[in-house]
């Protein structure tokens, strides 16, 4: 047995210390190291879950080109598992296509080479999927190579996709909006945080007189000056403070004008402040515009005869006019303090002027409807007591006020009823006229009858009741006419009525003998109007008068010429007579006593009288007969009325009688026989001075036109008219030279006989 000194047995002391303390580092390490193993393992195990879990998968392309991913690739892929290399990718019917397989390998070849990153964004055939692949080449501690990131965008690229739509609309709605402002006719503008300007329109450029917007927003030109003590500036500052829209109106020059403008700041929170101008010169005019219209349209509601109201969104009597005060009877104090519809029904309900119902309050319901009624106007009929009737419109507002209007159409009531009663009294009455009677419309088609229009042609109802055209009524009238051709004179008398606006007439002959007279006469209406009159009877009389005519003119002219024959015979005594007493008087048979004298001097003068009354009858006799022989010859009727004035001068120089003669320029001549004329105008004369007295007035008048002249004697006489045997004569001498007499004679007044010759 060995013995240790001591030193020795301090040095095996250490060294058992230090293998003491170096197993228990060891094992305290290896506990550690254990632990740590643990918790590496546990995070491994989270980064597993994790990596699971996230949208994105990592892919190792190694050097040699083997990819190393999970299973989870496979499936988003659509292949069940993932390929060895990256050009495997391809399927058929699932997979990458064989474009993207490929050019997914040249972004790794290319990133493994100059370590260039990709992106690329594919989508796995017969799939909705969207993959994103983000490449890089991998770091040197796994070996080296290509790590791509795969990620399932599906959804980020609908979103994308959506998002970028709407970055589509707002970007066109910015546009559309800043083409407005832009083009808005009054200046507008943005301040930004700080409140200075960011952004100008085209009218703010003009309004402060800048070269462009560029230009005003550089050089900070503000549209107004500061007014009361604040500044643009510290005004949109106040309205950004208080965080509220504020408007203020301040003096501005606007292109060279001085104006009062109203001032809009609009605070925008965080983007700035931005404003707009508007001219409240402008403005002012429009609103005094406004007022004077709407005074003006006061006026003239007051002036209707209807009755108008009007009611606010409230529902309160905001104006009524005058004829609605009295139709309702309401007193101005009583409106002037706005009543509410309600209470304006309830009054007019008192007054007598609504219509009488039984549930009142249900009816009022129904009224206030108006004021929300999707429908428009309303219109109602009211018919109250006394006969009153009242036509009612009810106008919805766009403020959510009613307008309602009440005209009182009794009048017109009463006078459609006397309209009706008229029509059906004409009806009666134009049905049982002894005319036939039609009227055809200004397209030519038959309009109305009567029943004697439709007897007289023997028309079937139905045919009329289809207001057939004049043409086929023609047709239809044709076979009763005695003459059918005929029929068409129907056609082109009613197309004459309504299209040359003209009256004709004529007569027809049926064939059961009847004869009518029709006419067709066109009214203010445009239509024609044909009449037909049976003048059956008239014709038969007038066929008989006729035949009684030609017998007395057969007569008269026997007793014209047994006048004339007989004239002649007187004449020949009468001659003996007058030469047997001439010779008795030149003293053939001696002297005479002064009594023989006497009695032949009476003698001569009554063969002389009954000579000019045999004259005058032969004469009479011979005109009737158209005997006379007319002298034809050019007569200057001045120098003929002159001469037979100074033939009578004497006569009625005898009675202190006043002759005027008014003999007028254009009185002319006339081609006749100047003898009877003057014999006739002698007669005249003669029995002008004859009826009138002493100092009386006697007028020869002389006038003409181109087609005639015209002779006048007259007197202011006792107007009781000429000899009717003295005017027998004229007319006969008158006509022997082509002219006729009128005689005209007015008791007091004196009388006046006319001789009209033509040319």
């Amino acid at each position: 047995m060995l013995t240790l000194t001591t030193g020795k047995a301090a040095i095996a002391g250490i060294i058992i210390a230090l293998w003491t303390i170096a197993a228990v580092w060891a094992v305290v390490t290896g506990l550690l190291m254990r632990r740590r193993a643990g918790d590496a393992a546990a995070e491994a195990g989270r980064l597993s879950q994790l990596l699971g879990a996230s949208p994105s998968v990592p892919m190792l392309i190694r050097i040699d080109g083997r990819v190393e991913a999970p299973d989870k690739l496979g499936d988003w892929l659509g292949l069940g598992r993932v390929p060895n290399f990256v050009v495997d990718f391809a399927g058929t019917g699932n997979g990458l296509t064989d474009e993207d397989a490929t050019a997914l390998a040249k972004d790794v070849t290319a990133a493994q080479k100059s370590a260039k990153p990709f992106v690329r964004s594919m989508r796995p055939q017969e799939s909705s999927r969207t993959l994103l692949m983000r490449g890089a080449r991998a770091p040197a501690a796994i070996g080296g190579g290509v790590l791509v990131w795969v990620y399932d965008a599906t959804e980020s690229q609908v979103e994308i996709g959506k998002l970028g739509g709407e970055v589509a609309r707002l970007t066109r709605a910015f546009d559309a909006l800043t083409q407005l402002i832009e083009a808005a006719p009054i200046p507008m503008w943005h301040r930004g945080p700080d409140l200075r300007l960011t952004l100008v329109n085209r009218a703010y450029v003009e309004a402060v007189d800048a070269a462009s917007a560029e230009d005003a927003v550089a050089r900070g030109l503000e549209l107004v000056e500061i007014a009361g003590g604040v500044g643009p500036i510290a005004a949109a500052s106040a309205a950004r403070d208080a965080g509220e829209v504020r408007s203020r109106i301040v003096p501005a020059t606007i292109a060279g004008q001085r104006r009062s403008v109203r001032i809009v700041d609009v605070p925008l929170g965080d983007a700035g402040v931005a404003g707009y101008a508007l001219d409240n010169d402008d403005l002012e005019r429009a609103n005094g515009a406004f007022r004077r219209f709407a005074d003006a349209q006061r006026d003239t509601l007051d002036r209707l005869s209807a009755g108008v109201a009007q009611f606010g969104a409230d529902r309160s009597l905001t104006f009524c006019n005058m004829p609605f005060q009295r139709m309702f009877a309401l007193k101005p104090e009583w409106v002037a303090d706005r009543p509410e519809f309600d209470r304006v029904l309830e009054r007019m309900r008192e007054a007598g002027r609504v219509p009488e119902v039984r549930d009142f309050p249900g009816w009022k319901a129904e009224r206030r409807e108006w004021f929300t009624s999707a429908d428009g106007a309303t219109e109602e009929a009211w018919l109250l007591a006394g006969g009153l009737h009242l036509r009612v419109v009810a106008q919805p507002l766009p403020d959510g006020g009613l307008l309602l209007i009440f005209e009182d159409r009794t009048e017109q009531v009463q006078l459609a009823s006397a309209r009706d009663t008229l029509l059906r009294v004409r009806e009666a009455t134009f049905d049982n006229l002894f005319e036939a009677i039609g009227v055809f419309a200004g397209d030519g088609r038959l309009h109305v009858w009567n029943n004697k229009f439709r007897e007289v042609w023997g028309f079937d109802e139905a045919l009329l009741a289809s207001h057939p055209r004049v043409d086929t009524l023609a047709e239809a009238a044709a076979p009763s006419l005695s003459s059918p051709q005929r029929a068409s004179l129907i056609r082109d008398l009613v197309r004459t009525a309504t299209i040359e606006r003209k009256a004709r007439s004529g007569r027809v002959a049926l064939k059961d003998g009847r004869h009518f007279e029709f006419a067709a006469v066109p009214l203010p209406d445009g239509n024609a109007l044909f009449t037909m009159l049976d003048i059956t009877d008239s014709r038969r009389i007038e066929r008989a008068l006729r035949d009684r005519t030609d017998a007395l003119e057969a007569a008269d002219k026997v007793k014209s010429a047994f006048v004339a024959n007989m004239s002649y015979e007187l004449r020949t005594p009468l001659t003996s007579i007058g030469g047997f007493a001439e010779m008795l008087s030149q003293g053939y048979a001696g002297t005479l006593s002064d009594q023989a004298g006497d009695y032949v001097k009476a003698i001569l003068e009554s063969v002389a009288k009954l000579g000019l009354l045999v004259d005058d009858v032969l004469q009479m006799t011979q005109s009737d007969a158209k005997l006379i022989a007319v002298d034809r010859e050019t007569v200057d009727l001045v120098q003929l009325l002159d001469a037979v004035a100074v033939e009578h001068e004497a006569a009625i120089a005898d009675k202190n009688q006043e002759l005027v003669r008014d003999f007028s320029t254009d009185t002319g001549r006339v081609a006749g026989d100047a003898k009877p004329l003057r014999d006739a105008i002698g007669l005249l004369l003669a029995g002008a001075i004859a009826d009138t007295p002493a100092e009386g007035r006697i007028l020869i008048h002389a006038s003409g036109t181109s087609e005639g002249a015209l002779l006048v004697v007259s007197d202011n006489g006792p107007g009781s008219g000429s000899d009717p045997a003295m005017l027998t004569r004229v007319r006969s001498l008158v006509g022997a030279a082509g002219g006729r007499v009128t005689a005209m004679a007015e008791p007091g007044e004196g009388t006046a006989v006319q001789i009209t010759l033509t040319r």
